[in-house]
């Protein structure tokens, strides 16, 4: 019997390197489609369900390979509707990606690390520091069981690179797995306009996201050069806020794209007018939204949820400016599941009996 740790998972291929595999066994070229069509499209889990392959050709991949997919994942469920998704990894490690419903969309929020290496001081994640990059088929495995768990009648809208890590430190593979998710001859098919990709500010990369037709969110959070190197002392470490702007305004945006800002409200921290005053005039003329996102607490954390009356004033200047400005509802705060609360506070609940 093969041993599992040894065998090579299949998600982790790209066409091409399905092809080159293929060709390696001397099997027919059409063979590499039809194994990346059961292995996006079908779901399989195994390879002996790969049932229009010889019985000759699953018995030679069951041997050396295996489908990449983790075992099924622990769901937490929050009172709101939103599910987190907890995925034990090979090596023992854990991740984190979350379900959340909002009236006619379900958004799958992805993780691309285990943990991450920027430490922005309101994000449990950032506490746990970088472990590693996540590989493709664990990044594309967190798609697949969210869809394996839906229910008769639910339909996933909308996937955001949101989750774990910082999506542009894990670029290339970020690159391989929105090819997956949106290859329509053997992946998943996923428009293009339906992924975001956030970033906490890694200006000299944000061209390549450009090159892949997403949509991209910018995680801002302060408005003062003093103010993000506090609150984000990495991120700002390798691109200061002017040079992240400059990169933002330099950004080319197909006709029906527009930058999205996320801005993490902290209770008088950088929730007061001046801030708000102060981001008009840093978004001036961008083609832009803005979301503000009050601070999901989590335990350990000193930082405050600024108070509903606080996020009305802030939002209102900011439209008093003609900005498009949204609060992003607060989902999965029960299950820490909601921006800033995935973290290893929840990893245990895998290895419970």
């Amino acid at each position: 019997m093969s041993d599992p740790t040894t065998q090579t998972p299949l998600l982790a291929f790209t066409e091409s390197q399905m092809v080159k595999f293929v060709r390696a066994q001397a099997w027919p070229d059409y063979r590499a489609t039809q194994i990346m069509r059961w292995l996006y499209q079908r779901r399989v889990r195994m390879v002996t369900e790969m049932t229009d392959l010889p019985l000759h050709t699953r018995s030679i991949l069951s041997r050396s390979t295996k489908v990449g997919r983790s075992p099924n994942a622990t769901v937490l469920s929050s009172q709101d509707g939103t599910r987190k998704l907890l995925f034990a990894l090979d090596d023992g490690m854990t991740i984190e990606s979350v379900l959340i419903p909002d009236d006619e969309r379900l958004t799958l929020c992805v993780s691309t690390q285990v943990g991450c290496q920027l430490d922005c001081s309101f994000c449990l994640t950032g506490r746990m520091g970088l472990k590693r990059n996540l590989k493709l088929h664990e990044i594309i495995d967190q798609v697949l069981t969210a869809q394996d768990l839906l229910s008769i009648g639910e339909r996933l809208t909308n996937l955001v690179f949101m989750g774990m890590g910082e999506p542009l430190a894990n670029l290339d593979t970020l690159k391989a797995a929105v090819t997956g998710l949106t290859n329509k001859p053997w992946g998943l098919g996923w428009s293009r306009r339906r992924i975001t990709v956030s970033t906490a500010g890694l200006a000299s990369r944000l061209g390549e996201v450009a090159g892949l037709g997403v949509n991209l969110a910018v995680s801002l959070n302060a408005t003062t050069e003093e103010q993000r190197r506090k609150l984000m002392p990495a991120a700002s470490e390798l691109a200061s806020l002017k040079a992240l702007l400059a990169a933002c305004r330099r950004y080319p945006l197909a006709s029906h794209q527009r930058l999205t800002f996320e801005y993490v409200l902290l209770a008088d921290v950088n929730d007061q007018p001046s801030d708000a005053r102060r981001l008009v005039q840093l978004l001036k003329g961008m083609r832009c939204k803005v979301n503000l996102i009050p601070f999901n607490e989590f335990p350990g954390s000193h930082f405050r949820r600024p108070s509903q009356q606080s996020v009305l004033l802030f939002q209102s200047l900011l439209r008093d400016a003609d900005l498009d400005v949204f609060v992003r509802k607060s989902r999965g705060r029960d299950v820490l599941g909601a921006c800033g609360q995935l973290g290893n506070l929840s990893a245990g609940l895998l290895h419970q009996p």
